[in-house]
């Protein structure tokens, strides 16, 4: 349902911060991008220390919470990628969950229908039980190797000493002030007393998240999952639960971070790792990519227009798969291995014509798929931020942090924003043919996802590429162009985020206003775009690469100026 993307992009503020683009190479020793510089410090402290790409990821993603709390934290969840340098890879599921009184009518109002979406944004309804300390701690339990509580302290530093309001967050607090401003917690933190946002400049402190934070790095996850802290969560949240059985601290202390299998692909010699389901970000990228295989697009060139068109047709069958299949697999066989075979992708990329678009895609019909399933009714995730870190042994972790929409549900307990991750199952039980949805609402079920948090090793083997993005369903697209401006044109990571973006959603393409392709619409429309869309991208990359001189960190260049710190 990818045709919501075009509302109103408000989402660009409301994809919340990212940091001046970093493209200086250092040595092999290892980097971090973050979507904030104090994020990122925070994870290049624990490599100055001694600690690796594990600790580094978990220090940036708990920083997040502090200084981009309209994205992402610990209120939310998440998924790990990580790879090593000799190929080994390791996926780890953070996802939010549904209370277990939840049911497939759980956003449904008295009548049946399906109420607006801030409705059911601004509602218990919304929220999943947080999975973001659970998978760090996991993460950490496995791969750390500097002790948990140094990694807790530059986030709890920056919670009780304040930190400046840029002008990214300012501008968030202002656009979606009906969720950064529901409650009086919120109002006190990120507010003036007349309802602004802190003005850009000001200093802000959070103590009753500092506080949480310190809990967190003396106990544990179970100073979130169980205790006070947890009944304070469950007691917001069936507040403002419309239905007799809201979520409970049982919910909170039954939550695991679970590792699920990677899925891998490759792409001209190259392997690439993703996150599989409940994510659809990992199948999209390597079957985007799948289907462009047989291609050249270097020959073709990065600034000829057929180039992006063939990369649009390519998202138009990936994500015809993608609504019909992807959801939890806990609950729901996805056809993972069907959707990602080479020979399956070979067929489908066979109906990709250079001259000509093929209109609306429909799903193809990969081994081991379902047969009765019905495409849902999922909006768009708002709320994210992507980072990545490479240590000196070559390890490569990408991580994708997200609460979904700006300030998620709006709702806070210990100081942080609770996630409205909910709102990303399709809120219709059944599709237009009566059919079940795959991603529709059950108890401890995980929604679907577009994050595609993923790594890239090149056809020697080295690592090369930890990528990924913010922006919904963009996600997908953003990574996989990201990969083919590395790969198939050479480009630096900074380059490749910063390559035009091109979408297809429905009959519609968006096309990014202000760069090139805006000036080669008669070229898509001759190829059979009728429906051309000019917007800003709605977009939020980050990755650390390989060039010769090392590794370099790169942020998006979109909204990097919003994110510098007076």
């Amino acid at each position: 349902m990818l045709t919501r993307l075009l509302a109103p992009l408000s989402l660009l503020a409301a994809l919340g911060g990212c940091a001046t683009t970093q493209t200086r190479a250092v040595p092999l020793e290892g980097a971090v991008s973050a979507a904030d510089p104090r994020a990122q410090e925070a994870g290049m402290a624990m490599l100055r220390q001694g600690g690796n790409a594990t600790d580094a990821a978990i220090a940036t993603m708990l920083a997040l919470t502090v200084v981009e709390p309209q994205s992402s934290g610990i209120g939310g969840g998440g998924f790990f990628v990580r790879g090593t340098a000799k190929g080994a890879v390791t996926s780890i599921d953070g996802r939010e969950t549904a209370p277990a009184g939840a049911d497939p009518n759980w956003f449904l109002d008295a009548e049946g229908k399906v109420p607006p979406f801030a409705q059911s944004q601004a509602s218990g309804l919304s929220v999943g039980v947080p999975g973001n300390i659970a998978l760090a701690w996991e993460a950490h339990r496995r791969f750390g190797k500097l002790p948990w509580a140094d990694l807790v302290k530059p986030a709890e530093k920056l919670a009780r000493e304040g930190f400046v309001v840029n002008r990214q967050l300012f501008n968030s607090a202002g656009n979606n002030r009906a969720f950064g401003a529901a409650q009086a917690e919120g109002r006190a933190w990120l507010y003036n007393a007349d309802g602004t946002p802190r003005a850009v400049g000001s200093r802000v402190t959070n103590p009753a998240l500092a506080d949480t934070f310190a809990a967190i790095a003396a106990e544990g996850p179970k100073a979130l999952y169980a205790g006070a802290r947890a009944e304070n969560i469950a007691r917001a949240v069936s507040a403002a639960t419309p239905r007799p059985k809201p979520m409970t601290v049982a919910d909170i202390a039954a939550y695991t971070a679970k590792e699920r299998p990677a899925v891998c692909g490759s792409y001209r010699g190259y392997r690439i790792c993703g996150m599989g389901p409940p994510s659809s970000g990992g199948m999209a990228v390597i079957g985007m990519l799948g289907m462009l295989e047989r291609f050249d697009l270097k020959a073709l060139g990065v600034r000829n227009p057929v180039t992006w068109h063939l990369f649009v047709e390519a998202q138009r069958l990936a994500y015809a798969d993608r609504e019909l299949y992807a959801a939890d697999s806990d609950f729901v066989t996805v056809p993972v291995r069907g959707l990602t075979d080479p020979a399956y992708l070979a067929e489908r990329g066979k109906l990709i014509s250079p001259d000509a678009s093929l209109g609306i895609a429909t799903a193809g019909r990969p081994a081991g798929a379902p047969l009765a399933l019905a495409d849902g009714d999922e909006p768009e995730e708002r709320g994210t931020s992507h980072l990545a870190a490479i240590d000196r042994d070559g390890t490569m972790v990408s991580y994708t942090s997200t609460i979904e929409s700006a300030f998620g549900s709006g709702l806070m307990a210990n100081g942080f924003y609770l996630n409205n991750e909910l709102t990303d199952f399709s809120r219709s039980p059944t599709g237009a043919n009566g059919g079940p949805v795959a991603n529709r609402v059950e108890g401890g079920k995980r929604p679907r996802s577009s994050m595609a948090p993923t790594v890239v090793w090149d056809p020697q083997g080295r690592p090369v590429l930890a990528v990924g993005a913010a922006g919904g369903p963009t996600i997908p697209v953003t990574t996989a162009r990201a990969i083919i401006g590395f790969i198939d044109f050479g480009l630096s990571p900074r380059d490749a985020i910063a390559l035009p973006f091109a979408m297809a959603m429905g009959d519609q393409v968006l096309l990014e206003r202000g760069t090139w392709l805006e000036g080669a619409a008669e070229q898509f429309r001759a190829l059979g775009h009728a429906r051309l869309v000019f917007r800003e991208a709605p977009i939020k990359a980050g990755t650390v690469g390989r060039v010769p001189a090392g590794w370099q960190s790169a942020r998006d260049p979109r909204v990097e100026s919003n994110v510098e710190v007076p």
